[in-house]
């Protein structure tokens, strides 16, 4: 049997005790073409207070490379704070030699209304994009599944990002996890820079009730279809990185998270180059 090639990653989130030279050591050792680093753990900074260029070095020691940094939070209500935050993490980026910065949006109840969802996207977005393209970065949007996000669907992304003729400075996250609590059918893989994936094995969960926390690594038991939704964006000519990015607590607790993290890998793999078989 002929195994689907994919190129795995691994999110800061996987292992969040994980200081920034351990989290590439761990990329490495599991074979991972790169990380995501994150400004969102709790009570650290990015990169633990060690320089964006020097970060860049240690990736580059480790042969591994700085795919995005995560996030700027609440970019679709854009504002003056909005555009700060924005322009302090591209240029770290930039700095530390990265990829492109992921932009996730509202989650709180407000800017829900057909219309003004839309409006709100398309002023961030032509906001955001000279500020990219000073950098040469991508813009990674990510929509957020829950009913209270104000971006739920991709095909909303995809719809602005033609409009507006951006498609060079803005990709999708396809979030398995979020794919699948909004319900939503079509996939975009020659729109998508970045697949998150991650399982939820908790049965006693109605799709409503799910949430970050029962997001742990994809295994058997898997109720939100990982193998399924990757192996459809392969066969349509995705190619990017799969990155794991579990939630859970038990997940973060792990003694050996690359044993792990290995373990989910091969059943990725193994998955999707059955369905291909």
């Amino acid at each position: 049997m002929r195994r689907q090639q994919i190129s795995f990653a691994v999110n800061h989130m996987s292992a969040p005790a994980l200081g920034p030279g351990d989290l590439l050591r761990l990329a490495a050792d599991t074979g991972c073409v790169g990380v995501e680093f994150r400004n969102d753990l709790a009570n650290r900074q990015l990169f633990d207070g060690i320089t964006a260029a020097a970060i860049g070095s240690m990736a580059r020691d480790a042969g591994v490379r700085i795919l995005a940094l995560a996030e700027v939070k609440r970019f679709n209500a854009w504002s003056g704070e909005v555009r700060a935050r924005a322009a302090a993490l591209i240029e770290t980026a930039a700095e530390c030699g990265a990829e492109a910065v992921s932009l996730i949006p509202t989650n709180d109840g407000t800017g829900l209304g057909n219309g003004e969802r839309q409006a709100m996207l398309r002023v961030a977005l032509r906001e955001l994009a000279p500020m990219l393209e000073e950098h040469d970065l991508t813009g990674l949007i990510e929509p957020l599944g829950f009913e209270t996000s104000a971006l739920r669907h991709k095909e909303e992304v995809v719809n602005a990002i033609t409009a507006l003729g951006a498609g060079d400075r803005f990709r999708l996250i396809h979030d398995t996890f979020h794919h699948f609590v909004a319900g939503e059918e079509a996939l975009f893989p020659e729109h998508t820079g970045m697949v998150h994936v991650s399982g939820v094995v908790d049965a006693s969960l109605g799709v409503r009730d799910m949430r970050d926390r029962h997001r742990v690594l994809v295994g058997p038991g898997d109720r939100i279809g990982n193998v399924e939704q990757v192996a459809r964006l392969l066969a349509g000519g995705y190619a990017g990185p799969i990155s794991s990015e579990p939630f859970a607590a038990e997940v973060h607790g792990l003694a050996r998270p690359g044993e792990a993290l290995a373990k989910s890998f091969d059943y990725l793999r193994l998955g999707v180059a059955r369905r291909a078989a």
